[in-house]
C-alpha cells in the first residue's frame, strides 16, 4: 500500500495490546511515522472512586502496552504516549503538536464515545486533519448483518444463523502489526516520558494483584492458553459456579488486551471439527456481537426497555424498596445462592455467567425492583462491565429486552442452587457462616431443622437473615405487575 500519510497518530482505547490490531495495522502501512497514544480520560475517570480495579487492570495493561511497542520498534524511545485529561481535547491538541496528518482509531457505539468522537472529528476537520475509524471488538458490527428486510436483527437464532452463515477466514484474518513496526516512529522529547503512576492519575491500588487477575495481552494469552485445554468441556461445566468452567477472558475482551477474531477464528475452527464445547462458547461470542449490534441501531436501550409496553411496568418504590436493594447490593437477602452471587462480584469484580442471571431475576422478579437499579450497580462493580452486553443482560432477565425469557420464566433460587451448585461449593466459599450446615440444608436455611441450625451454631436473623421475601408469593405478584405488558 502507498504511503498516504507523513505522520499518522494512534489513538488506543479498548484495543490495548499491540498484536491483530486494525487502526495500527493500517496506520503503519498508510503512514512515514506512526505515533501511539493511550489518554487517561478525566470524562471518564473524574466519575469514580480513587480505588477502582478496572483503572488498575487498565494502567497495568498500558504499562505493558507501552514495552511492546518499544520492543517491536527496536527504539526505546518509540513507546506510547500517554495523556492525562479529556480526550476529546488532548487528541487534537497532540495531533497538532505532533503535526499528525490524520489519526486512526476503533469504533466505539457507546453513546457518550459516539459524542466525544463527533467531538474530535469536527476538531481534526477543522485542523484539515483526516480521522479514521475501523472494526475490532466485533466480528459484525452496526449494520454489517440485516434481515431480508433491511433490518437489524432482534431475535438472536436468525442472527446466529446470518453470523454463521457470512463468516469466512477474511472476517477472522489477523491484522499483524510486527511486519510494519518499522513505521513506530520516536517520541518528541516533551512526550517521551514514562507512563505515569497510579498516584499521579489520582488512584490507588484497589486489590487487583490479591485476585490474580493476568493483566495485559500476555495475561490474556495466559488465560486463553489455559483454557483450551478445558474447552471440550465448557458446554457442560459454564454452569457450575463452583467448577473451573468459564474461559475467565471477559475482562480481556472489554479492554481488548485480547483479540475477538483471535478467540473466534479458534471458536469457529473447532466447532466446525463438531467440539461441542467450542460450540458453546461461539454461541456466546456470538451474542456479546448481537448486543453490540442492539445498542448501534437501538441506543434507546440504555435508558428504556427495548420492548416499550415494560416501561409501563410499576415497580416497587419508596423506603422498603431502597431496603430490599440495599439488602440485594450486600449479600442479605436470606437466598444463599444470590448472598454468594452478590460477595463474589462485591469482592472481586467479577461475577459468574449462570448467577448474573439468577441474581438479575430475583431483583426484578422475586423483589419488584426496577432492572436499572441492578445495572447501574453492576456498571459500579464489574472489572468486565461492557454497556452492551451488561444491558442486553439485565434487559434480556428482566423481560423487557429484545428476545429475552418470557416474563412468566422466573427463575427458582432455590432449585437454581440446588442444580448448579449440588454440593454448596460455591456457597461455602461465599458464606462461611453457611459452611457447617448439611448440604441439603443449605440452599433454604429456614427450611433447616432446628437441630440442623443448632449443631452449625446458626441462629437465624443473627448469623445469617430470613429471607427478604418468599419466592411462590414474590411469583405470584410478579405475575400480576407483569400483566400490564399484555394489555
Amino acid at each position: 500500500m502507498p504511503v498516504l500519510y507523513s505522520v499518522g497518530l494512534v489513538w488506543l482505547r479498548r484495543d490495548l495490546r499491540a498484536q491483530d490490531h486494525p487502526a495500527l495495522h493500517q496506520a503503519l502501512r498508510q503512514c512515514a511515522q506512526v505515533h501511539c497514544v493511550f489518554v487517561f480520560d478525566t470524562d471518564i475517570l473524574d466519575a469514580l472512586p480513587c480505588a477502582d480495579r478496572r483503572v488498575e487492570f487498565i494502567h497495568a495493561a498500558v504499562l505493558e502496552l507501552d514495552a511492546q511497542l518499544r520492543a517491536l520498534s527496536g527504539q526505546a524511545s518509540a513507546g506510547l504516549i500517554v495523556r492525562h485529561g479529556a480526550a476529546r481535547h488532548e487528541i487534537p491538541a497532540l495531533a497538532q503538536a505532533l503535526g499528525a496528518d490524520a489519526v486512526f482509531t476503533h469504533h466505539d457505539d457507546e453513546p457518550a464515545a459516539l459524542a466525544r468522537d463527533a467531538e474530535v472529528r469536527t476538531a481534526l476537520t477543522l485542523q484539515r486533519r483526516a480521522f479514521h475509524t475501523l472494526r475490532d471488538h466485533c466480528i459484525f458490527e452496526r449494520q454489517e448483518l440485516l434481515t431480508q428486510g433491511g433490518t437489524p436483527y432482534t431475535v438472536f437464532t436468525p442472527y446466529k444463523n446470518a453470523w454463521l452463515r457470512r463468516v469466512d477466514a477474511t472476517r477472522l484474518a489477523e491484522h499483524p502489526i510486527a511486519p510494519h513496526a518499522a513505521a513506530l516512529a520516536p517520541r518528541p522529547a516533551p512526550y517521551n516520558q514514562p507512563v505515569p503512576s497510579l498516584a499521579a492519575l489520582g488512584f490507588t491500588p484497589a486489590g487487583l494483584a490479591q485476585l490474580r487477575l493476568p493483566t495485559g495481552s500476555s495475561g490474556a494469552q495466559q488465560l486463553f492458553d489455559d483454557f483450551l485445554p478445558r474447552i471440550d468441556h465448557y458446554a457442560t461445566a459454564r454452569d457450575f459456579p463452583a467448577l473451573k468452567g468459564p474461559s475467565y477472558l471477559s475482562v480481556h475482551l472489554r479492554f481488548g488486551t485480547i483479540s475477538i477474531r483471535q478467540l473466534a477464528r479458534t471458536a469457529h475452527t473447532l466447532a466446525g471439527q463438531g467440539n461441542a464445547g467450542a460450540t458453546s462458547w461461539l454461541n456466546e461470542l456470538i451474542w456479546r456481537d448481537f448486543y453490540f449490534q442492539i445498542l448501534a441501531n437501538y441506543p434507546q436501550v440504555v435508558a428504556r426497555s427495548f420492548k416499550p409496553a415494560y416501561d409501563a411496568i410499576v415497580w416497587e418504590t419508596g423506603p422498603p424498596a431502597e431496603a430490599h436493594f440495599a439488602a440485594w447490593c450486600e449479600g442479605r437477602t436470606g437466598y444463599p445462592l444470590v448472598d454468594a452471587a452478590m460477595r463474589q462480584l462485591n469482592q472481586t469484580g467479577y461475577m459468574h455467567n449462570r448467577l448474573r442471571m439468577v441474581v438479575a431475576s430475583f431483583l426484578s422478579k422475586d423483589l419488584g425492583l426496577d432492572w436499572r437499579w441492578g445495572e447501574r450497580y453492576f456498571a459500579e462493580k464489574l472489572n468486565d462491565f461492557d454497556l452492551a452486553a451488561n444491558n442486553g443482560g439485565w434487559q434480556w432477565a428482566s423481560s423487557s429486552g429484545c428476545d429475552a425469557q418470557p416474563y412468566f420464566r422466573i427463575f427458582n433460587p432455590i432449585s437454581q442452587s440446588q442444580k448448579f451448585d449440588p454440593d454448596g461449593k460455591f456457597i461455602r466459599r461465599y458464606l462461611p457462616q453457611l459452611a457447617a450446615l448439611p448440604t441439603p440444608a443449605l440452599h433454604a436455611p429456614w427450611q433447616a431443622r432446628p437441630l440442623e441450625l443448632q449443631q452449625a451454631g446458626i441462629v437465624l436473623g443473627q448469623h445469617y437473615p430470613l429471607p427478604l421475601v418468599q419466592h411462590d408469593a414474590a411469583r405470584l405478584r410478579t405475575l400480576e405487575r407483569y400483566a400490564v405488558v399484555k394489555k
